[in-house]
């Protein structure tokens, strides 16, 4: 039986990175650093992704885990169907 990972976010995490500097991308999506890995990991079969940023630059990393060009988003999320929790509207207040 193989794990699945949790999707952290329906959608890509924009993130401003750093020339030079090495980010670790959260595989599992247990990390509550999101994008980020933060050892939440531990106790699955997962492994962080190594990136190093090549420039300053705006990168879109994967929120739903399930790209097929970790770390980055390939919108893979598009397809994924997400189930809405029923919500009680009578419990929220109403602005008129």
């Amino acid at each position: 039986m193989s794990e699945e990972a949790v999707m952290a976010k329906k959608g890509p995490f924009g993130v401003v990175v750093k020339k030079g500097q090495t980010y670790w991308w959260c595989a599992c999506g247990l990390s509550k650093s999101q994008p980020f890995c933060d050892g939440s990991h531990k106790s699955t079969s997962f492994e962080p992704v190594k990136y190093v940023a090549d420039d300053n630059v705006m990168v879109a990393f994967c929120g739903c885990k399930q790209s097929r060009i970790k770390p980055f988003c390939d919108d893979s999320h598009i397809a994924i169907v997400v189930e809405e929790e029923e919500v009680d509207e009578s419990k929220n207040p109403r602005i008129f």
